[in-house]
């Protein structure tokens, strides 16, 4: 009877420090980058003209509208896939840009670290192998990561296009901006290779585009 006793005065010891102590925080998982409906419409926009396509840079979504930042990481995590919305550019459109922009389309995605100095600066910690895109023209596609990344809040989602992506949404107002790590002499320029593939290395993202959006997100799991 004292040994059943002694069991139950256990038990109760441990129920009550399980109260004590605070509940762990469930990982969730979060779209960084998914913004409500804008108007007008976010579709890529080839086939129409003009059909304009991301090419030869790396570059990430500053503002839509009121929203800033939007694929800033909000939670300590792992990104574990990326989702990309595509036009579907016709026959003269992809041999046009297969021939001045680098070859076939593909895309990854980057993420970077904002530095303290010089403004605009950002340090590439991860990047994703680049997968081509022509398959999924005309598709919204989903990439799970083989190898997550890790990030932290603050980070940013980037997207890295070697080539070209027909991932541009055009028609917004002025409020609506996205920048890229082109130098800050070529932010008119396609013509030469500016996408963001040093880890470790900073980089100032001075070219801004405004009335045009990115179409891309990623699959955050926050940590516990």
């Amino acid at each position: 009877m004292a040994e059943m006793r002694r069991i139950k005065t256990a038990v109760l010891a441990s129920i009550a420090l399980a109260l004590l102590l605070p509940a762990a925080a469930p990982a969730t998982i979060t779209e960084v980058g998914v913004i409500p409906a804008t108007t007008p419409a976010t579709v890529p926009s080839c086939p129409a003209t003009p059909c304009l396509a991301v090419s030869r840079t790396t570059g990430f979504q500053v503002k839509v509208g009121a929203l800033t930042n939007p694929l800033s990481v909000t939670k300590t995590g792992s990104v574990v896939a990326w989702t990309i919305a595509l036009g579907k550019p016709n026959a003269t459109q992809i041999k046009f840009f297969n021939a001045n922009e680098g070859g076939p389309a593909e895309a990854g995605i980057a993420i970077l670290r904002p530095q303290p100095k010089p403004n605009l600066t950002y340090k590439l910690v991860a990047q994703s192998p680049p997968i081509k895109l022509e398959h999924y023209f005309g598709k919204t596609a989903q990439f799970p990561l083989e190898t997550t990344i890790p990030v932290k809040k603050g980070d940013v989602v980037a997207l890295t296009v070697p080539s070209w992506a027909p991932a541009l949404a055009l028609g917004f107002k002025g409020d609506t901006s996205w920048r890229a790590s082109r130098p800050r002499k070529g932010c008119t320029s396609t013509s030469s290779q500016s996408t963001d593939t040093a880890v470790g290395a900073p980089v100032q993202y001075y070219c801004l585009y405004q009335t045009a959006r990115l179409t891309y997100s990623a699959t955050l799991i926050s940590t516990p």
